[in-house]
């Protein structure tokens, strides 16, 4: 569905420096270019989006964005997540605040498909967030704790999200007459819910499971889910970007 070519649909890379698994992950070299930068310029080609941002608590992530032309904003130390990264920006921003729409793209995915940022802001048009999954063909992926599974109702939004196989079954094994959903790192918010969700106590599935997102169902709000074929390669530690470097 196509958007009214008034609407402002502000995509934004929360990146951080600490990280538990992959400290410094944004500037992180792969193949001559930093993660962050590859992050950027691939979404930068997406056509809907009016503006493309990152936001970081580091000086370093900060004066690197702006070294390759990026845009980028400072935030704090506090957010306990991206998403509140995104909301602090756009609150204490003047510039961003006639954004209709932000679009959370995660710094360690530079390979996102530029349908997927599509798809996610175009069924935003009956919902106030959305996310994307692609279903998952592997087993080993479907068992893999860093693969976050989702779960959906018949009208597509999401029943859950997990570290572990989800629809589990009576076994708990993987059954391949099933579709499973691995979730992408990617959501897209009204501007109002992005401000509010910002303002939502921490849940207790929110922090059993570590996803941010289920702070919003545990809330009673919805997010509608665009189910994609493309996948996406994320960096999560220093051996992916290896296995990426040998791709390239």
């Amino acid at each position: 569905m196509a958007q009214d070519p008034k609407t402002r649909i502000l995509g934004m890379i929360p990146a951080r420096f600490g990280s538990r698994r992959f400290p410094g992950k944004p500037l992180a070299m792969i193949a001559g270019k930093s993660l962050i930068q590859r992050t950027y310029e691939n979404a930068k080609k997406c056509n809907l989006l009016s503006d493309l941002i990152v936001a970081t608590d580091d000086k370093r992530i900060y004066d690197h964005v702006l070294g390759f032309d990026g845009q980028a904003v400072m935030t704090s130390q506090d957010c306990p997540t991206g998403t509140e990264r995104l909301a602090e920006a756009v609150k204490n921003n003047n510039e961003l605040s006639d954004t209709d729409i932000v679009v959370n793209i995660q710094g360690d995915e530079p390979f996102l498909g530029l349908d997927v940022i599509e798809s996610v802001v175009n069924i935003l048009q009956n919902a106030e967030m959305s996310t994307a999954v692609v279903p998952i063909h592997d087993e080993k992926e479907a068992y893999d704790p860093s693969v976050n599974k989702c779960v959906l109702d018949k009208q597509g939004y999401a029943l859950y999200f997990s570290r572990t196989l989800i629809p589990n079954g009576h076994t708990g094994k993987w059954d391949p007459k099933i579709t499973y959903y691995k979730h992408l790192g990617i959501y897209g918010y009204r501007k109002g819910f992005l401000l509010r969700y910002a303002e939502l106590a921490p849940t207790p599935l929110q922090m059993s499971e570590d996803l941010e997102q289920l702070k919003v169902l545990e809330h009673g709000f919805r997010i509608k889910v665009a189910v994609v074929e493309n996948d996406s390669v994320g960096i999560d530690t220093p051996e992916d970007i290896k296995k990426v470097e040998q791709t390239l």
